[in-house]
């Protein structure tokens, strides 16, 4: 039977990579006049991947990829002012608001009285503490743990530190390759709820074949009746 939930954060309790996208568009805007919007984000991909290791994952990482590929790809002449707006876009980013996706305030605590709730996210330690404050969720939850990475090792300590069997522990998220498939080579079961738009960082992983402990729904309403059969 399961015992404990994990619940992934970012786009699978409240919205984020929309946030990301429109400041993507913005950004490619602002350099629109250098180079056009598919070398702005090929760029800028590869400069976030070859800067994950030293930064992590998040808008920190992120604002100051933007402002190294900007500087790339225009040779150094973009501008003061330029650079402003650019980290004037990524402090916005992190002011923004938490918004719920639609289900998951009434699905949270319901859950939490019949399971055991573990918040299990990455990215920058400061604003992911903001946002779960902010979300008014953190109260349902038995422990919230903010990783760097989220792999099969981390999940194997994580569950080891709080006592947790994986054979009794499903994890919840909208991402194949951070949130599903680590837990369900370690024996565990897991739920995909789809965002609609996915980071590329996150994409190419699929679910092996024949898995009877996962489930993929379209919205996180569905997942009370589902976990009995996991």
């Amino acid at each position: 039977m399961i015992h404990t939930i994990g619940f992934d954060a970012d786009d699978t309790l409240w919205h984020n990579e929309s946030i990301f996208d429109r400041a993507q568009q913005r950004y490619r805007a602002l350099l629109a006049k250098y180079h056009p919007a598919a070398e702005v984000d090929r760029v800028l991909f590869q400069t976030e991947m070859r800067n994950l290791p030293l930064y992590g994952y998040g808008v920190r990482g992120f604002m100051l990829s933007t402002v190294e590929t900007a500087i790339e790809l225009t040779g150094g002449a973009i501008s003061a002012g330029e650079i402003r707006e650019i980290i004037a876009l990524g402090q916005e980013m992190l002011a923004h608001p938490v918004e719920l996706l639609p289900g998951v305030a009434e699905i949270v605590p319901a859950l939490a009285r019949d399971y055991r709730l573990l918040l299990i996210t990455k990215g920058d330690l400061h604003h992911q503490e903001r946002k779960i404050a902010a979300s008014g969720l953190a109260p349902h939850f038995h422990a919230i743990e903010i990783l760097s990475e989220k792999d099969g090792p981390a999940y194997s300590r994580l569950l080891r530190r709080h006592g947790v069997a994986i054979e009794e522990f499903v994890m919840v998220g909208n991402s194949v390759k951070s949130d599903i498939v680590p837990v369900l080579e370690l024996g565990g079961a897991g739920v995909h709820v789809p965002y609609h738009i996915t980071w590329q960082h996150e994409l190419g992983v699929e679910v092996p074949p024949n898995q009877p402990r996962f489930r993929k729904v379209d919205r996180l309403t569905e997942l009370p009746l589902l976990l009995p059969g996991l």
